[in-house]
C-alpha cells in the first residue's frame, strides 16, 4: 500500500501542472454580461431625461420599457435550440455584434415609438447569451464547481444595472445628450464581443490554451474520477415550479431593474447623480450577493444533498427580499429605504441559482433547451412587470402599490423555489424529456 501511494504521489509530481483556461472562460462571460446587462439597464437610467424631451406619460413609459422583453423572451428558447445545434460561441458572437448594433441605433430615436423598435432588436439578440453562457458552463466546469461559475455568470445582470446607473448618468453629464451614451456603449459592445468571440471556445479540448491535465480535471469532476450519471430531465412538476419560481424571482429583479431609478428620483427625491450612484450601490449588493450564493452552494451541496443546501439558500433569498419590499412603504427616510433595497437585492439574487438546474437535471443535449425554457418563463415576466407598475403609478399617484405587488412576487418565488425537487429522485416513467 505504501509503494502505491508512492507511485501515485510521484506520477502527480512528474505530471504536468494543469492550466486554468476555464476560470478566465467564466470571468470573461460575466464580464461580457455585464456589458450585455449595461445596454439593457441603460434606458431605465436614462428614461426621466427621455420622458421629458418625448412627453411620455408613465403608463407609455412603462410600455417602452416593457418592449425589450417582448423578443427577448419569444427569442429564449430559439436561443437556447441554437446553442445546442451550432455551439454556444458562434451564437454569442454574433448576438453580441447585432445587439450593440440595436443598442447605439437607439441613440437616433426620435419618438417613442422609434425606442421601442430599438428595444424589440436589442431583446431578440440578448436572448440567447445566457442559455449559451449556462451550456459553456456544463461544459467548462466540473461538476462540483458548476454552482459558482454559473452564479458569477449571472450576477453580471446586477453588476451591469450597477455599473450601468454610473456609467449612463456619467456618459449623458458628460456629453450633455442620452443620444451620445447609447451609442458610445453599442459601438463599445460591438468590439468587445468580437474580442470574446476571438478567445472562448465550446469545449476544453477546442481551446489552444487548454492543457490535458486541465481537461481531464474538467471532464473527471475536479480529479475525483466520478462516474457520471445519467441525466434523468425534469418531471413535469418541477418544470412548472422552476418556471413559476423563476417568474416570481423575475417580477421582483426586472421590477426594480426597470422602475427602480424612477422610484428613487420621484418618489425619493434624488437627482441624477446620486439616483445613478444609489442604483450603482444597490445592485452592487446584489452582485455580491449572487456570487456568495454560488460559492455558498458549492459548499453546502458538499455536506448535503442539493435538496437541503439549495433550499436553505431559497428559503433565505425569498424570506429576506419579502421582508425588505414588504417594509419600503413603511420609511420615510430616503438612506434606508436605499438600505433596504440593498438587502433585499442583495439576497434576491441568490435566484441566480436557478441557472444550476439545467446542468443538474437536465440531458447533456438539452442543457440549451431548458436553459431557454426556464428563462423564457422569467423574461416573460420582464413584459409584465414594467407595464403593470406603470399603470399602478399612473392610475395611484404613488409607488407604493407597485412595492406591494412586487413583495407578492417575492413570496411567490419563496414558495416555488421550496417545491422543486433538485434531486431528480421521482424521475421515472413521467419524466419529461423537455
Amino acid at each position: 500500500m505504501t509503494q502505491t501511494t508512492s507511485a501515485a504521489a510521484q506520477t502527480r509530481a512528474g505530471a504536468p501542472r494543469k492550466t486554468n483556461i476555464r476560470w478566465s472562460v467564466v470571468v470573461i462571460l460575466f464580464l461580457f454580461y455585464t456589458v450585455n446587462c449595461i445596454d439593457r439597464a441603460s434606458l431605465s437610467v436614462a428614461l426621466p431625461t427621455i420622458s421629458a424631451e418625448f412627453l411620455l406619460e408613465p403608463a407609455v413609459q412603462g410600455l417602452i420599457l416593457s418592449a425589450f422583453f417582448w423578443t427577448y423572451c419569444l427569442f429564449q428558447i430559439p436561443g437556447g435550440l441554437a446553442s445546442d445545434r451550432w455551439g454556444p460561441r458562434k451564437v454569442i458572437g454574433i448576438a453580441a455584434a447585432v445587439w450593440g448594433g440595436f443598442t447605439a441605433l437607439a441613440g437616433l430615436a426620435l419618438n417613442g415609438f422609434m425606442l421601442v423598435l430599438a428595444r424589440l432588436g436589442l431583446g431578440a439578440f440578448e436572448a440567447p447569451y445566457m442559455p449559451a453562457a449556462s451550456k459553456l458552463v456544463s461544459k467548462w466546469m466540473p461538476q462540483n464547481r458548476r454552482a459558482s461559475g454559473v452564479t458569477l455568470i449571472d450576477s453580471g445582470a446586477p453588476l451591469g444595472s450597477a455599473l450601468g446607473g454610473l456609467i449612463v448618468a456619467g456618459l449623458i453629464t458628460a456629453t450633455g445628450s442620452w443620444r451620445w451614451s447609447f451609442i458610445i456603449i453599442g459601438v463599445a459592445t460591438i468590439f468587445i464581443g468580437l474580442a470574446v468571440y476571438a478567445y472562448i471556445r465550446n469545449t476544453p479540448r477546442e481551446h489552444k490554451l487548454v492543457n490535458a491535465a486541465e481537461a481531464e480535471f474538467i471532464e473527471t469532476n475536479g480529479g475525483r474520477d466520478v462516474v457520471a450519471k445519467e441525466k434523468p430531465g425534469l418531471t413535469v412538476g418541477t418544470t412548472i415550479w422552476m418556471v413559476v419560481g423563476r417568474m416570481g424571482w423575475a417580477m421582483v429583479f426586472w421590477g426594480l431593474v426597470t422602475w427602480g431609478p424612477n422610484y428613487l428620483s420621484n418618489a425619493r427625491g434624488l437627482d441624477l447623480a446620486a439616483m445613478g450612484f444609489a442604483t450603482f450601490v444597490i445592485f452592487l449588493c446584489g452582485a455580491f450577493g449572487e456570487i456568495l450564493s454560488g460559492l455558498l452552494a458549492d459548499l453546502l451541496q458538499r455536506r448535503f444533498a442539493p435538496n437541503v443546501a439549495l433550499k436553505i439558500l431559497f428559503g433565505g433569498s425569498g424570506a429576506i427580499s419579502l421582508a425588505a419590499l414588504a417594509m419600503l412603504p413603511f420609511v420615510a427616510d430616503a438612506g434606508t429605504a436605499i438600505l433596504l433595497l440593498c438587502v433585499g437585492v442583495f439576497f434576491n439574487l441568490f435566484g441566480g441559482l436557478y441557472w444550476t438546474i439545467p446542468g443538474m437535471l437536465a440531458k447533456p443535449e438539452k442543457v440549451g433547451f431548458v436553459g431557454g425554457v426556464m428563462n423564457f418563463a422569467g423574461t416573460s415576466s420582464g413584459i409584465i412587470v414594467p407595464i403593470v407598475a406603470g399603470l399602478i403609478v399612473q392610475f395611484t399617484g404613488g409607488y407604493t402599490g407597485v412595492l406591494i405587488y412586487l413583495a407578492v412576487c417575492a413570496a411567490v418565488y419563496l414558495v416555488a423555489s421550496l417545491s422543486i425537487d433538485f434531486e431528480g429522485k421521482r424521475v421515472k416513467r413521467g419524466a419529461v424529456s423537455v
